[in-house]
């Protein structure tokens, strides 16, 4: 099983849109994928048109002790073979009740573990602030796609972002790999072509070699709950992350051939 964070320390850089995104891809080429939901503010649990209520089964339950088993926990979405884990706003007082709790940076870790015979895929979409649930994530993803919006204001996210990616190479005492991905990029605007090329310079060994570009059939496949590649498969932003999935399988492979062939089975 493949986990795969997509997160950065700002919103409105286009996580939710990747998450869905490389999942409709995914399922697309038959790989069962499950999508976690660990933002409060619940987009990607809005995006399937889910309202798991205050009282409903969401990722909150695992950090009340809860199996990822439990039924009713994990939903099938509109599209066959992905699933979702949904978000409620309580998300958000976890790190107040968690406290320094011993352990509960590992949650996500012990129950994704034991769903590895069920997913070739889990994409994690994280909240844009540092708290215990990115630390769940950064804890037990084994690839880090960071979107960044191509304007400069985003720019300081990266920054913090990276900065967060360190510490947690230290802890885990090995490298995390990680993909900076410029998202909303629009050639005709001059500081959008500006921002892309300051990315260049500053991050090019992990900068994506390409771009997400704006496209508003994203709006459209959002209005009806299902990803981009099953209503518009020929748009421009599903030829776009089309091609970003090819270059992460292509990562995984290069990486651990033997692991990628268990997940692709």
């Amino acid at each position: 099983m493949n986990v795969w964070a997509i997160a950065n320390q700002k919103g409105g850089v286009g996580k939710t849109t990747t998450a869905v995104t490389l999942a409709g891809l995914l399922v697309a080429r038959g790989w069962p994928t499950l999508v976690v939901d660990l933002d409060p503010h619940g987009s990607l649990t809005a995006y399937f048109k889910e309202d798991p209520g205050p009282d409903g089964a969401s990722v909150y339950d695992l950090f009340a002790g809860a199996a990822v088993t439990r039924p009713g926990l994990i939903r099938a979405t509109a599209v066959n073979n992905l699933f979702l884990l949904p978000s409620v706003p309580a998300l958000s007082t976890l790190d107040r009740q968690l406290g320094n709790q011993h352990g509960k940076g590992l949650v996500l870790k012990k129950a994704l573990h034991r769903l590895r015979e069920n997913f070739a895929f889990v994409l994690l979409d994280c909240p844009p602030m540092l708290g215990v649930l990115m630390v769940n994530a950064l804890a037990c993803c084994n690839e880090l796609i960071i979107p960044v919006q191509s304007e400069y204001l985003a720019l300081q996210g990266l920054e913090r972002m990276l900065h967060t990616l360190r510490m947690i190479d230290r802890a885990r005492r090995q490298r995390l790999p990680h993909l900076i991905v410029p998202t909303f990029y629009d050639r005709r605007i001059r500081a959008s072509a500006q921002a892309l090329e300051a990315l260049r310079q500053r991050h090019g060994q992990a900068l994506w070699h390409s771009y997400i570009p704006v496209d508003t059939q994203f709006r459209e496949a959002s209005r009806r709950g299902r990803p981009l590649s099953h209503v518009s498969p020929w748009s421009r932003g599903s030829r776009a992350y089309s091609e970003l999935l090819a270059d992460l399988l292509r990562g995984i492979d290069d990486r651990n051939p033997d692991s990628w062939k268990l997940a692709a089975g």
